[in-house]
C-alpha cells in the first residue's frame, strides 16, 4: 500500500530530500505544504537577483512541470495550523486535514529582528526571501538604505543595492566586519573593498532607535545621537529555527527541533531537517550539513540504517566581488603561532594559525585557491613541520622536494 508522506517547509534541504526519494522510485504519495506562494528556489542566490545578475526564474531549482511529473501534491502559500499526533493529521489553516503516515518538518528558520523602537514601521524589513528582495530591488539612484548587520547576508544587502545605484550605509556592531569567518584585518580589507564601490561602513557602533513619519521609517538613530536617513532599512542580524508547530505538536526541542542521528524526532514516525533542527546540540545553517541530512533522511524513509555525521567545514564565499575563506579556530593564544602573507598592492592576505606543528586555523582574504589544501591540513591533523617554511605559498612549494645541497666526496 502506498505511504502518505506529509513535507512542511519548501527549502533547499526538503526539497533535496525530496529529489533523493523520487530519483530512487520510492513509493510516497506526498503533500508538501509551504508557507511562501511557490516551490523550491535555491535560496543562496538571492543576492544575484538583488544585484541583477540572475532573474528569480534561473534559480528555481522544482518548477511546476517538476511537481506534477512526480505527482506531488503542492499546497503553496499554505501555512499549517496544526500537527495532530495522536490522530495523524497535518491541518492547514484553511481547516484542510491532511493525514499522514510519515512527517517531516522542515520550517527552516526565521530572520531575527532586533526589537528597537520603531522596528514595526513601514520600511522595515529582513533579508530572507523573494518578497525581502523584491522589496529591495523598488528602490534605485537617489534612494536610501541602512543595512543593520556586517555578516554575509547583510554586505550581500548592501552591495546588492548598490549596484542599483542606493545611497547604502552598513552599520555594525561589532569591531570588524564578519567576525565569525574574518580576523580583524581581512576584515578591515573587505571594509576598505566595500567603501571603494561607494558602500558607507560604520563598525563597532550600536543602533539605538528606529525614527519614521507617518508610520513609515525614514532614519536609524545611533546611541551617540546620529541619524542616518534612509527609505528602507534592512536587519540581516541573524536567524532563529522556526520550531512553533513542532513545540505545540509537544515534540522534543531545544534551540531547534531535536533529531537523532537518523533524523528522526522523539516521535519515530516524524522526521526533521534542515534549519530548523538541533542535532547534537548544534544548529545549521550552511548548505553542505543540510544536503547530508536530506540524504539521511531520504534513507530512513526508505527503510534503511543511516547517520547523520557532521563534519566540520570551511567557509568560502565571494562577497561583493572579493574572495574569502577561513577553517578551524584562527583565535589567537599563547600556545599558538601566527604565519601571515601581506601583499597590500594586490588586497592579499593570508594568515595560518599552527599549534605545534599542526595547522589548526586559517583567514585568506583576495586569494583563496589553496583554501581547499590548507583546509585538508586543518582536518586530516597533519604534521607541518617539515614544509613550515613554505607553508604560506601553498602545496606547489611547501610539498616539493627539497633541492640537492652541494657536497664534496672524499677518499
Amino acid at each position: 500500500m502506498t505511504q502518505r508522506l506529509v513535507i512542511i517547509g519548501v527549502g533547499m534541504a526538503s526539497g533535496r530530500m525530496l529529489e533523493h526519494l523520487c530519483d530512487e522510485g520510492a513509493d510516497w504519495d506526498v503533500t508538501l505544504f509551504n508557507a511562501e506562494p511557490r516551490g523550491c528556489y535555491n535560496r543562496i542566490m538571492l543576492s544575484p537577483v538583488l544585484a541583477g545578475e540572475k532573474t528569480y526564474e534561473q534559480i528555481v531549482t522544482h518548477d511546476a512541470d517538476w511537481y506534477e511529473a512526480r505527482g506531488v501534491d503542492c499546497r503553496f502559500g499554505q501555512r499549517v495550523a496544526q500537527i495532530d499526533r495522536s490522530a495523524r493529521v497535518v491541518v492547514a489553516e484553511n481547516g484542510d486535514r491532511v493525514p499522514y503516515d510519515k512527517l517531516v518538518i522542515a520550517t527552516g528558520s526565521s530572520p531575527f529582528i532586533i526589537p528597537l523602537p520603531g522596528h514595526d514601521l513601514e520600511g522595515v524589513i529582513a533579508y530572507r526571501d523573494l518578497e525581502d528582495t523584491q522589496r529591495m530591488m523598488t528602490l534605485g539612484a537617489g534612494k536610501r538604505a541602512v543595512v543593520i548587520g556586517g555578516g554575509v547576508l547583510g554586505l550581500e544587502a548592501a552591495a546588492g543595492m548598490a549596484a542599483r545605484g542606493v545611497d547604502v550605509t552598513v552599520v555594525h556592531l561589532m569591531g570588524h566586519l564578519m567576525e565569525r569567518q574574518l580576523d580583524a584585518e581581512a576584515g578591515a580589507l573587505l571594509r576598505k573593498a566595500l567603501v571603494a564601490k561607494g558602500i558607507k561602513v560604520l563598525v563597532s557602533t550600536n543602533s539605538k532607535e528606529i525614527v519614521g513619519k507617518d508610520g513609515h521609517v525614514t532614519a536609524l538613530r545611533l546611541d551617540n545621537g546620529t541619524e542616518l536617513p534612509c527609505d528602507l532599512l534592512v536587519m540581516a542580524v541573524g536567524i532563529r529555527p522556526n520550531i512553533a508547530l513542532a513545540q505545540a505538536a509537544g515534540l522534543d526541542c531545544g534551540r531547534g527541533v531535536t533529531v537523532a542521528d537518523d533524523m528522526t524526532t522523539s516521535d519515530a514516525d516524524v522526521l526533521a531537517l534542515g534549519e530548523c533542527v538541533e542535532h547534537r546540540g548544534a544548529l545549521f545553517g550552511l548548505v553542505a550539513p543540510l544536503y547530508d541530512q536530506a540524504r539521511v533522511a531520504a534513507d530512513t524513509l526508505m527503510g534503511r540504517a543511516a547517520v547523520y555525521a557532521p563534519k566540520d567545514v570551511s567557509t568560502k564565499l565571494k562577497v561583493t566581488g572579493c574572495d574569502l575563506f577561513s577553517a578551524g579556530d584562527f583565535a589567537s593564544s599563547d600556545a599558538r603561532e601566527d604565519i601571515l602573507l601581506r601583499d597590500p598592492a594586490r588586497s592579499i592576505y593570508k594568515r595560518l594559525v599552527l599549534e605545534g606543528d599542526r595547522v589548526v586555523g586559517a583567514v585568506m582574504y583576495g586569494d583563496t585557491a589553496d583554501g581547499p589544501w590548507i583546509y585538508s591540513l586543518i582536518k586530516d591533523g597533519t604534521d607541518v613541520s617539515a614544509m613550515r617554511a613554505a607553508l604560506i605559498f601553498g602545496p606547489s612549494y611547501a610539498e616539493a622536494p627539497a633541492p640537492l645541497s652541494r657536497c664534496s666526496l672524499a677518499g
